[in-house]
């Protein structure tokens, strides 16, 4: 099933996101979601099973073991780990996902998009956060652009 552009918007309706996947290093696009999340006000909780704080904010090792729970769950890894990720997002009774879809189909593959459909979770896949925020940087703009021009932006529905 295609994203729509109301799973984008409800999607990103949700005030506590958990930012899966999120690099130490600044220049990461993982690290980059997450500083734009919160300077946008989001209760954007970090997840990395390798770090217990990033930038002095605690960090998660798991969507699991976020205390309270979060709304949603932008998943910035690879398809392989985000299949792991979205056990841990049903398991929790996190229903909202978001397959970050970078360079090399990020999170986003046949597999991680049926694996959410089988857990029954709501997901937005193959695509990147900036394309739909306002005020986005004129290069996300750009790519919302040709996503269009090739008939791949996703549809109202």
């Amino acid at each position: 099933m295609s994203t729509t552009i109301r799973q984008i918007d409800d999607f990103l309706a949700l005030k506590r996101i958990a930012v899966v996947g999120v690099s130490r290093d600044p220049k990461q696009i993982s690290y980059t979601l997450w500083q734009e999340l919160r300077q946008r006000r989001y209760d954007a909780v970090p997840v990395n099973p390798s770090a217990t704080e990033i930038d002095g904010v605690p960090c998660y090792a798991s969507v699991a073991d976020i205390v309270p729970p979060v709304e949603g769950a932008l998943i910035v890894t690879t398809a392989a780990v985000a299949e792991q990720v979205l056990d841990q997002c049903a398991s929790a009774g996190v229903r909202d996902v978001w397959l970050y879809g970078g360079l090399g189909g990020g999170a986003t593959n046949p597999t991680t998009i049926a694996t959410a459909d089988r857990l029954g979770l709501r997901a937005v896949s193959g695509l990147c956060p900036y394309m739909f925020l306002p005020g986005t940087p004129a290069f996300h703009a750009m790519h919302a652009w040709g996503k269009k021009l090739t008939g791949s932006y996703p549809k109202a529905g």
